[in-house]
């Protein structure tokens, strides 16, 4: 239907109904138009008004009546010209105000990102994106949760991180299976600290690295990623503290 297609071009039904009419009667007042399209006088005098803006409609005046005209269908075909013009300058314009708006957009990053990870697969990811750390990672793990969940995967991750480059810092409660476990530290480019498990053992893994600050609830498989500049810092520096203190316990453990 000609008056639904017409609306493609921006125009609403009522729009296109009163322009159609107009290329059926020619020039005409208000009041035949109104009659035409069956909306009243004022409601046409508006529409007549929005589609005169849009150069479809043309007025003129003889004594003291107003006469309007529809102005050729070629109208559209320049319509459509116009907004691909337009639509090629906007594009040009983004991509000329792009750099400026990355910049904005990096400065005004202030605020953290957090994702939320659950089940084994969550948590698989967590690990996966560990490996794109441009650091040595920072970290507070139990050795007896980690055998816990995903069977097989560590011991290839283990080596995919440190071909990778990547090197970690852990701090762990101090069990059998946690000594047993370091003792391939210089294999996986880890290095270890045991600390006394009664007063200081805990669960949920904690790992640090670029921007990022990730909690582990291994044994609920959930996981909680927070990117912030700002709060990986600090979590670092008291990292680098407990190290420190890790280390002193480490070399008087029994």
């Amino acid at each position: 239907m000609l008056k639904s297609k017409l609306t493609k071009f921006g125009l609403s039904e009522k729009e296109s109904a009163v322009y159609l009419a107009l290329l059926e009667l020619g020039t005409s007042t208000v009041s035949e138009i109104a009659k035409k399209t069956q909306l009243n006088r004022s409601t046409s005098y508006v529409l007549l008004g929005s589609l005169s803006e849009q150069g479809l409609v043309s007025l003129s005046s003889r004594k003291a009546s107003k006469f309007f005209t529809a102005v050729s269908p070629e109208r559209f075909i320049y319509m459509s010209e116009e907004r691909v013009r337009q639509g090629n300058e906007l594009v040009v314009l983004a991509q000329a105000l792009l750099p400026q708006l990355r910049i904005l957009n990096r400065s005004a990053g202030v605020k953290p990102k957090v994702q939320f990870f659950e089940g084994e697969e969550g948590i698989r990811s967590i690990y996966e994106d560990t490996l794109t750390s441009s650091e040595a990672i920072r970290a507070y793990a139990s050795i007896d949760d980690i055998n816990e969940i995903l069977p097989g995967y560590f011991p290839e991750y283990y080596r995919r991180r440190s071909a990778n480059g990547i090197r970690i810092r852990a701090i762990f409660p101090d069990t059998p299976d946690a000594r047993e476990f370091i003792k391939n530290d210089a294999e996986v480019s880890r290095e270890s600290c045991l600390i006394p498990s009664e007063g200081y053992a805990f669960s949920p893994e904690i790992n640090m690295y670029d921007h990022k600050v990730v909690f582990m609830l291994l044994r609920e498989r959930f996981g909680l990623m927070i990117e912030s500049a700002e709060l990986s810092q600090a979590m670092k520096k008291v990292f680098d503290l407990s190290w420190e203190e890790a280390k002193r316990l480490h070399a008087v453990r029994p």
